[in-house]
């Protein structure tokens, strides 16, 4: 069994308008246009595919994409909007589709759903056996943010805004971490929720796609291709199997 949390269907039917910053053209337009010029002339396989934030406009430029996704009230959204992305339902880390793909891409922290060690090695592993030689695979990721805990601290701030408000609780012997969101709507009310994962420092990510076979490209802080430095706080990184 995975040790992802399970996106139930009320969460995949409100995961649109409660992430609808991340469907802003200045946050997504950088990210497919990277992720369509490594596709090239191949296809390409989205981990956590969700509702197709990013496999739909990717489609539309015509990349052919498929995914992997654990839970199925997360396909359902999908396929509202677009029934010809082929989705497998299944955990990143094991589950196999059909095709050989000159990019795998895993955006928006997904991969810290995966909350082992082993299953995030073998995410890296699965990935790498779903590329073609010279294929690349791309992550996105923060950075944790535990450089920011003054002694005795027990959160740590993500975003503060008008109508959410989110912070990350974090164990340090595990690596285990909680996303707590704070969501005000329209008529006043304010509900909670949380998600779990498993941080993975930008080395660590180095050393599992080495035992997968793969060798870093490239890293960069975001989407536009910004340098990755102390201060960055997300990261951009393509390993490359060998061709």
């Amino acid at each position: 069994m995975s040790s992802s949390d399970y996106w139930d269907a009320e969460t995949a039917a409100s995961y649109d308008e409660s992430s609808a910053f991340m469907f802003e053209p200045e946050v997504l337009d950088p990210a497919i246009d990277l992720l369509a010029e490594l596709a090239g002339d191949g296809a390409a396989l989205e981990l956590a595919i969700g509702t197709g934030r990013v496999a739909i406009p990717l489609a539309d430029r015509g990349v052919p994409v498929s995914g992997i996704e654990l839970s199925q009230p997360m396909v359902d959204e999908l396929r509202r909007k677009r029934a010809d992305i082929p989705v497998t339902v299944g955990d990143m880390a094991t589950t196999r589709v059909d095709g050989e793909f000159s990019l795998v891409y895993v955006v928006w922290n997904s991969i810290g759903n995966v909350r082992t060690q082993a299953e995030q090695v073998a995410t890296f592993r699965n990935a790498a056996a779903h590329l073609a030689p010279g294929g690349r695979f791309v992550v996105e990721l923060w950075v944790p943010g535990i450089r920011r805990f003054p002694p005795g601290q027990a959160a740590v701030p993500f975003h503060v805004g008008r109508r959410h408000v989110g912070f990350d609780t974090y164990d340090m012997t595990t690596q285990q971490g909680t996303s707590h969101h704070y969501r005000r709507h329209d008529d006043g009310t304010v509900t909670y929720g949380e998600s779990n994962f498993r941080y993975i420092w930008p080395a660590e990510c180095d050393l599992m796609a080495q035992l997968a076979g793969m060798e870093l490209e490239r890293r960069v802080a975001d989407w536009h291709g910004a340098p990755f430095t102390n201060d960055s706080e997300s990261h951009v990184s393509l390993w490359r199997k060998p061709a």
